[in-house]
């Protein structure tokens, strides 16, 4: 499962607008960044209360890059 995958998963299993959800992943030589955008009514539950949701979710893909001996990853979530 590539990282942009894994984190639609994790993203979608969290949120009430599963289908509003968009991944997109942009490769750099030292960073992959992953832009996912969620409707604003589930912001709130993508970030979690004090932000545990958001970072446990670039835990896990961090993780995931270092097993897989990929580079850092940084996950921007955003809403519209």
């Amino acid at each position: 499962m590539d990282l942009s995958s894994l984190v639609e998963f994790l993203v979608k299993s969290v949120v009430s607008n599963p289908d509003d959800v968009s991944v997109k992943q942009l490769d750099d030589e030292k960073l992959i960044t992953i832009e996912v955008l969620v409707n604003s009514d589930d912001m709130g539950k993508v970030i979690g209360k004090h932000g545990v949701i958001v970072k446990s979710i670039r835990t896990i893909v961090q993780a995931s890059s270092l097993l897989n001996g990929e580079r850092k990853v940084r996950v921007n979530i955003d809403s519209y």
